[in-house]
């Protein structure tokens, strides 16, 4: 596919070619048309597939005409790092300066970020909350934005930029809205949801490389808080008789106790800890001891200054907390013989790019799993409730302790995932 199917003018189609762009991505041929015929666009898509340059490309022709006083797209990004970034991008395919484009982020005065947008832009690419500072002082005109861009917005949402964002977007009520993304979730889709069009198109392209290695069975439990991960592990690790060996890795020491508590220890030393920060805990300061005694069961290990750790021979490995380096996680899961082990990540929304990131790097999606039924799913933003009679805690038995189902997982033709699980545990040790 040649860059003119994209429809770009011909200096843009120059620049492009000149900075060695010489066919679209495929996210750029999919949303290219969306947002020049203005509609409002959520586009998915890995680092990497190309989604900056599709908006610096759509910006560029949306505007076509420069040098008016109030800035007519607003492109919020996570940090001024990316601000630098987009701005080069521009600078890349901004031929001859024809546009003015700012940008703004903490690094910068706020007085002098002030004159400089009463000076004139056409473009600015700013932090959230240092374009919400401005826009509350008067300094910021949104009144003609034309486009309105989220890039990045699953970082946002991690740092907790969501309020100036939705602030923003609502205050540039004649714009066409368009967000970029890694990844699709919860609470993504809570923060654009107030600006969006309800008829939005969703682009999602999904580049995933050839198969890095062979890695052991994996399995993605996603999850929408760590008090939910400690209940999902609790319930997977009941089942005794397929869960004999297991190791459980978390990021923190401080971790290791939170979920070391979280355990009912009926039985001595079934439940330990790799090297603990206390001496009255159960432990191991070597993997090996665990390894030869038949009543211990979880071994819960921090990656904190971990450094190598033998695992091999352990037929169950947990990650309850995603390793800052990804690397960390792959090489755990990467085969090195005919050892026949199960991987199992827990992952929140938030934690989901570090998931993408990893399937990328292996060329290889995670299998995500159904939650079990009888999974307590913690509300982290729920009230406490009155204390209920006993004959409306018997009428809420479950459904007071559960999430109601989204229409998407009310399946009655397959497993649950906890039920899936067990069965290709106790398949692979040939239990009944």
């Amino acid at each position: 596919m040649s860059l003119d199917k994209l429809k770009l003018s011909k200096p843009l189609v120059a620049a492009m070619t000149d900075a060695g762009f010489l066919t679209p991505k495929e996210i750029q041929a999919k949303t290219m048309s969306r947002i020049l015929g203005g509609q409002d666009v959520i586009a998915v898509g890995p680092e990497g597939s190309g989604k900056t340059t599709t908006y610096v490309l759509a910006t560029l022709m949306k505007l076509k005409y420069a040098f008016e006083e109030a800035p007519r797209a607003l492109i919020l990004v996570p940090d001024a790092e990316h601000v630098d970034y987009v701005l080069e991008q521009f600078k890349l395919l901004n031929r001859n300066s024809t546009f003015r484009i700012l940008g703004i982020d903490s690094r910068g005065a706020v007085d002098t970020q002030m004159n400089e947008i009463t000076d004139g832009c056409d473009i600015i690419v700013a932090v959230p909350d240092r374009a919400r500072a401005l826009y509350l002082k008067l300094a910021l005109n949104t009144n003609k934005i034309q486009l309105f861009i989220v890039d990045n917005a699953e970082l946002i949402v991690k740092k907790g930029l969501q309020l100036p964002v939705v602030e923003l977007a609502n205050s540039a009520y004649k714009s066409q809205h368009v967000v970029f993304t890694e990844v699709m979730h919860e609470k993504l889709n809570l923060m654009i949801s107030p600006f969006m069009k309800d008829s939005a198109s969703t682009i999602e392209v999904d580049e995933i490389g050839e198969k890095q290695a062979e890695v052991h069975q994996q399995m993605l439990y996603q999850v929408p808080n760590f008090r939910t991960k400690l209940n999902l592990l609790t319930l997977l690790l009941n089942d005794t008789e397929v869960f004999d060996k297991v190791v459980v890795f978390v990021n923190t020491r401080l971790t290791v106790q939170t979920v070391y508590k979280n355990f009912n220890h009926s039985k001595e030393g079934e439940i330990s800890i790799y090297r603990s920060l206390f001496f009255d805990d159960k432990g191991y300061d070597d993997i090996e001891d665990f390894k030869e005694n038949p009543d211990a069961r979880v071994l819960i290990v921090a990656n904190e200054n971990l450094g190598e750790l033998n695992i091999e021979g352990i037929p169950f490995i947990v990650h309850l907390e995603l390793p800052e380096q990804k690397e960390t996680l792959i090489q755990r899961i990467v085969k090195h013989g005919d050892e026949d082990v199960v991987a199992i990540t827990f992952s929140t929304d938030i934690e989901l790019i570090e998931v993408k990131k990893i399937e990328q790097a292996i060329g290889q999606k995670l299998e995500v799993m159904e939650l079990p039924e009888d999974l307590k799913v913690v509300d982290a933003g729920a009230k406490p409730k009155k204390k209920k009679t006993a004959e409306e805690d018997e009428d809420a038995e479950r459904g007071a302790a559960f999430h109601e189902k989204k229409a998407s997982n009310l399946k009655n033709y397959n497993y649950s995932a906890g039920t899936k699980a067990k069965m290709t545990y106790k398949n692979k040790k040939g239990l009944s």
